[in-house]
């Protein structure tokens, strides 16, 4: 009986442990928020989880490099679309909004009027695919090897287009090319890199650890439910604390929204034509919303970091559907 009932408990915490991720997250700030005596401690509490989450999302991408093959790390023709549909999308947005700072007519000035709306689609576009990506997308039966080759494919990416665009959108904040780049390449690097090298080095010289991380199937997708915790609880945290006013947020709400469902589906349309809806939907969906938020509020206007908070909520609701169907079998 005891031994029914385990089952039970642990198919019910695998089958929405990102529900309990996302509610314990959001809970745990709005708890602490309500509890004056908590604060004095918010600083350490706030720095303890920076220092956690790095290394959650290490860990987990570690494990995923040790259960592929050097070798399985090939470029593919739907990485180029992918590719092209971040990088247009971006720049297009980014274009629009650059061409309203110089011009003077009436759709300029509605242009800037709701600028914050253009840089939070902006982000929400260009954001790198999430280290975790690969863990849902094992999950749904898709191709681990290929979501952690356009991971690497689109950080690197991003870390070019990123800060060519900043000095334009931003000319009085002093943030040269080489600033920006050096700051993004100093996020990707540890956490997209060095995981590939370290994963490498213990395939060849332990091999008997590495056969020991890649039996534990599991593994990376509990670490992936800590982090998302953290990750929502810091998502609460930017909206809460957010200076915007309510029409703002909502307003980026539900272009945050909009972005996540078209994502989420030319992915799956580019992926269909090589038998790989559910890898490049994923890939192209599912946000580094962590690095995204620190994207806004250290190149762009701060408020706009909130839009990378909600894209967190967006794509972890369409994730736990997924995986809920794909489990049931539906």
């Amino acid at each position: 009986m005891r031994h029914i009932m385990g089952e039970k408990i642990l198919k019910f915490l695998k089958d929405w442990m990102l529900v309990i991720g996302m509610v314990s997250g959001a809970g745990a700030y709005l708890i602490y928020m309500q509890i004056p005596a908590l604060h004095p401690a918010g600083p350490m509490l706030e720095t303890v989880c920076r220092r956690i989450q790095p290394v959650l999302l290490f860990l987990m991408l570690f494990i995923s490099f040790c259960r592929i093959e050097p070798r399985q790390l090939r470029f593919h023709r739907w990485h180029i679309r992918n590719l092209l549909f971040q990088l247009l999308s971006f720049l297009a947005l980014s274009g629009i909004v650059i061409w309203a700072m110089h011009s003077s007519c009436a759709a300029a000035a509605w242009i800037l009027r709701y600028r914050i709306l253009f840089e939070s689609a902006m982000l929400c576009m260009i954001c790198p695919t999430a280290t975790a990506c690969a863990v849902v997308t094992g999950r749904l039966g898709g191709d681990m090897a290929q979501v952690v080759m356009y991971t690497i494919i689109i950080n690197l990416t991003v870390s070019i287009v990123v800060p060519l665009t900043v000095p334009l959108l931003y000319p009085t904040a002093g943030i040269s090319f080489m600033t920006a780049f050096s700051r993004i390449l100093s996020k990707v690097f540890p956490l997209l890199i060095l995981p590939c090298i370290t994963a490498w080095l213990v395939r060849y010289f332990m091999p008997r650890f590495h056969k020991w991380v890649s039996d534990r199937i599991n593994m990376s997708f509990y670490l992936w439910s800590m982090a998302l915790t953290l990750a929502i609880l810091m998502s609460t945290r930017a909206i809460v604390h957010s200076r915007g006013s309510l029409w703002t947020l909502l307003g980026m709400a539900a272009v945050s929204v909009l972005c996540c469902i078209i994502q989420f589906r030319t992915g799956r349309r580019i992926g269909s034509r090589y038998g790989l809806d559910v890898t490049a939907s994923q890939a192209l969906g599912q946000k580094n919303t962590v690095f995204g938020i620190w994207m806004g509020y250290t190149f762009w206007d701060p408020v706009v970091s909130v839009a990378g908070g909600l894209y967190t909520i967006w794509h972890n609701i369409h994730n736990t559907r997924q995986l809920y169907r794909h489990e049931h079998g539906k």
